[in-house]
């Protein structure tokens, strides 16, 4: 019961904050349900009552006396369908499309201000937290979307904690390993060269799942480091893709030779680097992070 109680909760309080509440929404002579139907048929000229009350989950006999509310008041007409005279096509009039300018209009002026209250990474997170909302009460399951980006304030903070959250929890890797991480990253931001280095920071439906970088070794030779792809985010082909950014770009900057360092026990990243055209050339044995390991230095060719 905590969960419905807390959805509950949510809804009264985000009602209350964007005004739905208040008589005449945005200051207008519509309640919230008319001027949803004014934005539907905005949208979707030459709609139908039925097509609406499937869209909005209405009642027909309600939205019916809606629509006959907004014909009286000039917002809507009604002409019947060309290939059954049984059903009529609603239409906003001129007067319709009026009201749903200014509707619009300071719709977003409403949640313009509302936003500039947050600070950028605030109103990242709540966007973030809407669309994580939206997909999973959504009747419509849509394709979830990735987006690489290039680092910015906070992702190396992320990239430390994931490798040290990951590595523990799947391989029993200690600390030690969390603090390469972190060395690793504060160095690449120290000597950042835009020119000739990059991140690349994968986001799933704006959540951070993943991370390569591209770092100078020398003229000819960059390093492939700090591969990762969060357990949730798997499957997807993300890892492989990750990997051509960062041959693409070692490639247009000139760089002969793409190096990488990684563990003979990372099956996964190894059968990766292979299928990437990456080739073993040496090994050795090292005490790391907890345990004995084997390290592989791998190689491409560009």
């Amino acid at each position: 019961m905590q969960h419905v109680d807390a959805v509950r909760r949510f809804n009264r309080f985000y009602t209350r904050r964007i005004g739905v509440l208040r008589e005449g929404l945005l200051g207008s002579s519509c309640t919230l349900t008319e001027a949803r139907l004014i934005y539907e048929l905005a949208q979707v000229p030459h709609s139908t009552a039925t097509v609406l009350g499937r869209e909005l989950s209405l009642d027909l006999g309600y939205l019916s006396r809606l629509l006959q509310s907004l014909k009286r008041r000039g917002l809507v007409q009604a002409k019947p369908a060309p290939h059954d005279a049984r059903h009529s096509l609603l239409s906003l009039t001129d007067k319709g499309r009026k009201a749903f300018a200014l509707l619009n209009s300071r719709s977003r002026e409403e949640m313009a201000a509302m936003l500039s209250e947050l600070r950028e990474g605030e109103r990242e997170r709540l966007v973030a937290a809407m669309s994580t909302v939206e997909s999973l009460l959504g009747n419509e399951k849509r394709k979830p979307q990735i987006v690489l980006r290039s680092h910015r304030p906070g992702d190396m903070g992320w990239v430390v904690q994931t490798h040290g959250e990951v590595y523990s929890r799947e391989y029993g890797w200690d600390e030690r390993f969390e603090a390469l991480v972190a060395d690793i990253a504060a160095r690449f931001i120290r000597n950042f060269d835009p020119e000739r280095e990059a991140c690349w920071i994968a986001e799933l439906d704006g959540e951070r799942v993943g991370s390569v970088f591209v770092v100078k070794h020398s003229k000819t030779v960059a390093k492939l480091r700090l591969l990762i792809v969060e357990p949730k985010a798997r499957g997807r082909g993300l890892g492989r893709r990750l990997v051509e950014e960062c041959i693409g770009f070692a490639r247009a900057k000139g760089y002969r030779r793409l190096a990488l360092w990684t563990q003979s026990n990372l099956a996964a990243a190894r059968a990766l680097y292979r299928r990437c055209g990456f080739r073993r050339v040496r090994k050795e044995r090292h005490s790391s992070f907890g345990y004995a390991l084997v390290g592989e230095f791998w190689q491409l060719a560009l």
